[in-house]
């Protein structure tokens, strides 16, 4: 079997992406097709162990302050990241990789610590070496939802609406680079789920 086809979902916190996953993995099983289930905080070297000693809050959660070292000790996680992930990518034996974030999102939860360690360098997005190594994806989606939507969501991030247009502009800067494909994420998740298989899935036929 070749590479799996990989699919990817970012955007910001209470976006919507996990939902979006879980109904990409509905259709798939409907279709016949094989998938692995991909998170990029939870696979990361810094989230591992009891204490997580780079700075995580836990697989679910986004750091939002770190101090030099820990920024640094992360740069190189995130490296360490992605080799391993296209080991993984070559030993799967599945039609398709689906990404609930990706390593586009671990990149830019950096450059929000180091804008907020360095306050004078705010919303300049600079190139990470690691970036270059980064599989680029089948499909990588971007659900656009505005900070202002998701602080009213009932499930709205503990982190507040500073960090949300942060994170929103720090995006911006980077999604044309990256090729990504942006979702309009204002309507309700049948809709959404709707594009994202049409776009993906143009080939299969409908179960």
């Amino acid at each position: 079997m070749s590479i799996p086809k990989l699919i990817t979902i970012s955007g910001l916190d209470g976006s919507g992406k996990s939902t979006q996953i879980e109904l990409l993995k509905d259709f798939l099983k409907k279709q016949g097709k094989s998938f692995y289930y991909f998170h990029a905080v939870e696979f990361s070297i810094a989230n591992r162990g009891p204490k997580a000693p780079i700075g995580a809050l836990g697989p679910n959660k986004s750091v939002t302050k770190a101090n030099w070292p820990q920024i640094q000790l992360r740069k190189i996680a995130l490296l360490i990241d992605i080799f391993r992930f296209k080991r993984l990518l070559k030993k799967l034996k599945v039609d398709y990789v689906i990404s609930d974030r990706y390593f586009y999102d671990s990149v830019v939860n950096i450059a929000y610590l180091l804008d907020i360690r360095c306050p004078n360098r705010r919303h300049r997005m600079s190139t990470l070496f690691a970036e270059k190594h980064i599989p680029k994806p089948d499909f990588a989606f971007y659900i656009d939802v505005k900070p202002e939507t998701i602080m009213r969501r009932e499930r709205k991030p503990d982190q507040g609406m500073e960090y949300l247009v942060a994170k929103e502009k720090l995006f911006a800067d980077k999604i044309k680079d990256w090729e990504i494909i942006i979702i309009d994420g204002e309507r309700n998740k049948e809709e959404i789920s709707a594009e994202i298989l049409k776009l993906s899935f143009r080939n299969i036929p409908k179960a």
